[in-house]
């Protein structure tokens, strides 16, 4: 970072005096008080090129969460409980708006992060040796959960069994994609919108290494024994890969087949019983595999006269991609509990279901609106013959709906009519509810609803106050209690008897965006997004 702030010092300084020396280009002139403005009171903590230091990457595609009113009251307010300091004081109203705007364009050219930047990021903040092969507290470490607490950046450990937060640290900015677990549920992987990726300790409480993998990243997925990771970043258009001390292993340039197309990493998925990696890519009609076992055949490319005596031409199968090709783009995944399948749909919603072993779509998917397949869940329906029949359940970002599918025909089974869009749908193998939000929708984000899985109707709706979202359930291991997100940055998690849907208790909470229970995440629960 210390080489790209001393290139803008420059730069900024440049036009600077370009400016003063010709006083007649208004426009010129403005933007150098801008770059001036950014240099003195930014830079420092967001990088003189804009790509995050101490403070978050000030791009926009990073801040496309923040909207410009709010980012106007923070950079002149300041946000509390962080290191960002309010500039009411040393910058006018109409300084702050440019420098709002400015921050909101895009970089030319855009910025560049290559493997040595990856390299020279890597942070080891404590040595391996010398934590704890135990935990170090006394709650079950399986019924634990992380809260990410997107308010002031946060991130808290609840203990499962009391319901009571027993450690609370400091997380990058803008978590984004959940926590993934490995080892065991020991060690954990979080990912940030600007690239950062942290291995944390679970048991030991600690935050071990940290390495900035990419400018804008989508999401982290890790192996079960934690030594792989991979990261998809929009920003570069790569998708990175690092072994468990997030040691940069290689990258990959997401690029069609033919390398002539570059594609955003839509999102990267454990397969845990392929061994491998699941990307999709948002710009290219392909989906990746990334074998992380090395005992898996090399991947053919080009013409093969003969595959059984490997006469053509092959790469290794380790760390590189197979890839399906398809009509389709797909933008977001759900995987059958074996993983030999995958249903998808485009940001447009075309759904379709592609088959990882012949690699090719076997069938389309009727879905409306925008699905959001990530937070599918599934479990067992009986039909009204009796027949015992695995269901999938997805939200929709568009249509007031939760869409019920059967995962051996594709057909749809039914429509359940919601408040609104939705992003969350929750449940457990040992409940008979799912939980589903309205948070996409201004009048009814503080509903609720609540669907029973065997009738496939909504029996109850739990409402918060009106104005503020509630939203995203997360059960305890056993499945008695589910925890919702008072999704605000005075809110709370709010548990709920899960039998009789009654609350609980509140724990005052910062705008607590996710929560994920260590059990329900290693085992892939059913009613758990993977």
């Amino acid at each position: 970072m210390i080489r790209h702030s001393i290139l803008f010092a420059g730069l900024a300084l440049a036009a600077v005096g370009a400016a003063t020396a010709t006083q007649a280009h208004a426009a010129d002139d403005g933007v150098a008080k801008v770059a001036a403005n950014y240099a003195q009171h930014c830079a420092s903590c967001h990088a003189a090129d804009r790509l995050g230091g101490m403070g978050p990457a000030l791009l926009p595609d990073n801040l496309a969460r923040l909207r410009k009113p709010e980012a106007l009251k923070v950079v002149a307010e300041g946000r509390t409980a962080t290191q960002m300091a309010g500039f009411a004081a040393q910058l006018s109203k109409d300084e702050i708006a440019a420098l709002v705007d400015w921050i909101y364009s895009p970089v030319e050219p855009p910025p560049r992060w290559t493997d040595e930047d990856i390299r020279a990021s890597r942070i080891q903040h404590v040595d391996p040796a010398t934590l704890s092969d135990t935990p170090v507290f006394d709650a079950d470490p399986m019924n634990l959960f992380l809260v990410v607490e997107g308010g002031d950046h946060h991130v808290s450990v609840l203990d499962g069994d009391k319901l009571e937060p027993i450690h609370r640290f400091q997380s990058r900015f803008a978590l984004h994609g959940g926590p993934k677990f490995a080892a065991n549920g020991r060690y954990v992987f979080f990912g940030s919108r600007d690239g950062w990726i942290t291995k944390f300790d679970l048991w030991n409480l600690k935050v071990v290494a940290e390495v900035r993998a990419g400018i804008n990243t989508r999401n982290v997925a890790a192996s079960p024994d934690g030594k792989h990771v991979a990261v998809a970043n929009y920003l570069p258009n790569s998708l990175v890969l690092l072994d468990g001390d997030l040691n940069l292993v290689k990258t990959l340039a997401a690029t069609d087949r033919d390398g002539k197309h570059s594609s955003r990493v839509s999102a990267v998925y454990d397969a845990t019983p392929r061994q491998s990696f699941i990307a999709a890519l948002k710009d290219v009609p392909e989906v990746w595999e990334i074998s992380y076992t090395k005992a898996v055949e090399d991947i053919p490319t080009g013409f093969i006269h003969d595959y059984a005596q490997k006469e053509g031409s092959f790469i290794p199968g380790y760390l590189n991609p197979r890839r399906t090709i398809l009509d389709e783009v797909l933008d977001d995944f759900f995987f059958t509990q074996d993983y030999a399948e995958l249903m998808g749909a485009s940001r447009e919603g075309v759904g379709q279901v592609v088959n990882l072993d012949i690699r090719r779509k076997i069938a389309n998917l009727p879905l409306d609106g925008m699905p959001h397949l990530g937070s599918g869940i599934t479990w067992e329906w009986i039909d009204t013959s009796g027949k015992a029949r695995t269901v999938m359940a997805s939200t929709n970002l568009k249509a007031g709906e939760v869409t019920v599918i059967d995962m051996k025909t594709w057909e749809v089974i039914k429509r359940i009519a919601t408040r609104g869009p939705g992003f969350f749908l929750r449940s457990h193998a040992n409940s008979r509810y799912a939980f589903v939000d309205s948070m996409m929708s201004p009048q009814a984000k503080h509903i609720l609803q609540v669907i029973d899985k065997q009738t496939l109707e909504v029996v109850r709706e739990i409402t918060g106050e009106p104005g503020k979202t509630l939203a995203h359930i997360e059960f305890t291991r056993d499945g008695r209690y589910a925890l919702a997100s008072l999704w605000e940055d005075d809110g709370a998690v709010i548990v709920y008897d899960a039998r009789t849907l009654e609350e609980v208790k509140r724990l005052p909470m910062r705008k607590p965006v996710g929560k994920y229970n260590v059990w329900n995440k290693i085992t892939r629960e059913e009613g758990t997004s993977h």
